[in-house]
């Protein structure tokens, strides 16, 4: 009688076999570049807690997207530093601060490239919160009016793609009215439905100088503890018009990124934060781990576990990476 031997280890046997059979491919494509820009010219100064990336003046963001394009990353996502910060966060909508010029500038330079600007008010505030302050308190609804004027701000100066990054209850919906009524009906919608309150943002911190000068941001980050409150937020904001759903961070929520994908049919984004790069990057300079493999099987991860978009500080280098294995 024969009996069958089962040998999975022959989809396994070569390079080309592994590649014939492999269920998730990663592709530069997949990414996100974020760049942090700043006033000033000629302006790239390494930020200490993330090597390799920088503070860039908007002729250097310019560059920074060129070599992105060049490589097949399709899109980057732009923070900034602005000029000046007061308690609403006025420079956030300021047409003359680095991140409107900067998004104009790309889509000029590149103008298939698919730029995101990110909508939040933490870098622009003088108390370093995301809105407007009541007696220490958020004020969740006067902020959203703010939020309204920097989406508007990002795509007038050519964003395809805002992010809202707040937090704040019913702000997918006011800025998704905001667009409409100021004729943008086709700049999308990146929500950060499911952001944490992690400690993985430290360096990011340090980056954007967008710390908190008192207190937290508990009040409205949500709890690493739950899960089944990232289900409530994605479906809170998809009712209100979001067209691509986030995660953040990714990769120790992988489970979330799992449930998201699983619910729902929108495309899901995950943000490969600054505390997971500069844990890598760090472990790589101390010679403990080979940073290439880290990084691609790490990406990778991310894009298995559901996500179709990812926003990660990696993403030069793993294009790179990516075309030499081509």
């Amino acid at each position: 009688m024969y009996t069958q031997k089962l040998r999975p280890r022959r989809m396994r046997i070569s390079p080309a076999m592994r590649a014939m059979v492999r269920e998730t491919n990663l592709s530069a494509k997949d990414f996100v570049y974020p760049i942090f820009v700043v006033p000033g010219e000629n302006v790239k100064e390494e930020i200490p807690s993330m090597p390799n990336c920088y503070h860039l003046s908007v002729d250097n963001a310019v560059k920074a997207a060129q070599e992105c394009w060049q490589l097949g990353i399709p899109s980057v996502e732009v923070f900034g530093l602005p000029e000046y910060k007061d308690e609403d966060g006025s420079s956030a909508w300021d047409m003359n601060s680095p991140v409107q010029r900067a998004i104009k500038a790309i889509k000029e330079a590149v103008p298939e490239m698919m730029v995101v600007g990110d909508v939040c008010l933490c870098q622009y505030t003088s108390h370093g919160h995301c809105g407007h302050l009541e007696d220490h308190y958020v004020d969740n609804d006067k902020t959203l009016k703010l939020l309204q004027k920097v989406a508007v701000s990002q795509a007038k100066a050519g964003a395809d793609i805002v992010a809202p990054s707040d937090m704040m209850d019913g702000r997918v919906a006011a800025i998704r009215e905001a667009l409409d009524e100021a004729g943008y009906i086709n700049v999308s919608i990146m929500s950060y439905a499911v952001k944490y309150a992690s400690g993985y943002y430290g360096p990011f911190r340090d980056a954007a100088d967008s710390a908190p000068s008192f207190g937290d941001r508990r009040q409205y980050q949500m709890d690493p503890a739950n899960a089944h409150e990232a289900i409530k937020e994605v479906d809170l904001d998809i009712a209100e018009g979001a067209d691509i759903i986030m995660v953040k961070p990714a990769l120790a929520y992988l489970d979330v990124v799992r449930q998201v994908r699983d619910h729902i049919h929108h495309p899901v984004a995950v943000y490969n934060v600054s505390g997971e790069y500069a844990m890598v990057k760090a472990a790589a300079a101390n010679g403990w781990i080979d940073e290439k493999r880290i990084v691609l099987e790490t990406l990778m991860g991310m894009k298995r576990a559901g996500a179709d978009i990812i926003i990660t500080y990696h993403a030069i280098d793993a294009a790179k990476w990516l075309k030499e294995e081509e």
